[in-house]
């Protein structure tokens, strides 16, 4: 039936990759009875048994001995099952090898097929393994193919495919095939068939990584990022801290002549980054979030987490940024509610009382 070839190829299965013959034969088994059925129009019990040692493969009719028939094709009288077997009592079970003609090519392409889907099952299940573990972590890939708005990566050079999808692309970054990218493990999910790697370019994990990678005091715990804010593509503000009074935290950040900062502002295709000092006091934290511009005076007012922050005339712009995106970063860095307002705007709202609040510059 199905020749040597077939139980040489699952020979080299375990050779190569470690897979016991003993994963295939109950699949395969399984899955000839069926292909057995499809080509004999025969629905009676049928039993596949394949033998890896003697390279053999037998059908067998099977059908179950009962003392009263009701399905004469999975069923068999004791009186005629003893007309076989002396042996034979109610509740054994009767195996007859079939001879089969022809069923050689349809076993051979049977076994193929499950041999590809279990080897496409095993290598799913080892992906799924591998990488539950490493979502959240940076890893270099090469864009292997674009599909539908889709870029395929290659991650670690180890033939696992990634997916960056358009949400998940950085608007106006351009991608080719065999570019090396450095991308953020979203998620592993199970697609289907196959495992699927999602994988990001716009997450702000991707920023709290670099930075990681860059700057040996993060990595070491010494230096601290306790916030980051980005909008992909044009901006990031990152919080960050060190308990050492000694320690410069964004010196450490930026690095000598900006090496380090400008090491990440490269490998996220020219981003900018504002690297901001965090203050345990919100006010001051504020005020330093809308960096680069000068902040006169920042004012907590009523409700939860909201403050009206005043600065010089000719710096609102600065402060709001274009279409807002200072401002917007920074109340998402911060987590506080701003309401940015112009020395001259502001002294036409305030009451002489405003102007004793506590200041954050």
């Amino acid at each position: 039936m199905i020749n040597q070839d077939f139980f040489l190829a699952l020979e080299e299965l375990e050779k190569v990759k470690g897979i016991s013959p003993e994963v295939f034969i109950s699949t395969l088994e399984t899955a000839l009875v069926s292909a057995y059925k499809k080509a004999s129009g025969d629905a009676s019990g049928i039993s596949v048994k394949l033998n890896p040692e003697k390279k053999t493969i037998k059908v067998y009719s099977v059908k179950n001995v009962v003392a009263e028939v009701v399905d004469p094709e999975k069923e068999i009288s004791v009186e005629d099952a003893v007309l076989i077997k002396k042996s034979y009592k109610v509740g054994d079970v009767m195996s007859t090898e079939i001879a089969t003609k022809d069923f050689g090519r349809i076993a051979a392409q049977t076994a193929r097929q499950i041999i590809m889907q279990k080897l496409r099952e095993i290598e799913r299940e080892n992906t799924v393994s591998e990488f539950e573990d490493r979502e959240g972590e940076l890893m270099t890939c090469s864009v292997r193919r674009i599909e539908d708005g889709n870029v395929y990566v290659e991650l670690g050079g180890n033939q696992i495919e990634g997916v960056l999808m358009p949400k998940d692309q950085v608007p106006g970054e351009k991608y080719e095939i065999n570019q090396k990218l450095n991308v953020y493990v979203k998620r592993v999910k199970n697609a289907g068939r196959v495992a699927q790697i999602v994988v990001s370019r716009t997450a702000v994990g991707l920023v709290k990584r670099l930075f990681e990678n860059e700057v040996p005091e993060i990595k070491q715990g010494i230096v601290l990022i306790k916030a980051v804010a980005r909008d992909p593509g044009q901006r990031t503000k990152i919080a960050i801290y060190s308990e050492d009074p000694s320690v410069d935290a964004v010196g450490a950040c930026v690095g000598n002549k900006g090496a380090r900062v400008n090491a990440i502002v490269e490998q996220l295709g020219g981003e900018k980054i504002d690297i901001i000092p965090w203050s345990e006091n919100p006010l001051e934290f504020i005020a330093k979030a809308l960096s680069p511009a000068k902040v006169i005076k920042v004012i907590e007012l009523e409700g939860e987490n909201s403050a009206r922050v005043i600065v010089p005339d000719d710096k609102l712009s600065l402060a709001i940024g274009r279409s807002g995106q200072n401002a917007r970063l920074a109340v998402r860095l911060t987590g506080w509610k701003i309401d940015v307002k112009s020395e001259s705007n502001a002294i036409d709202d305030l009451d002489a009382s405003d102007l004793g609040e506590e200041e954050a510059e």
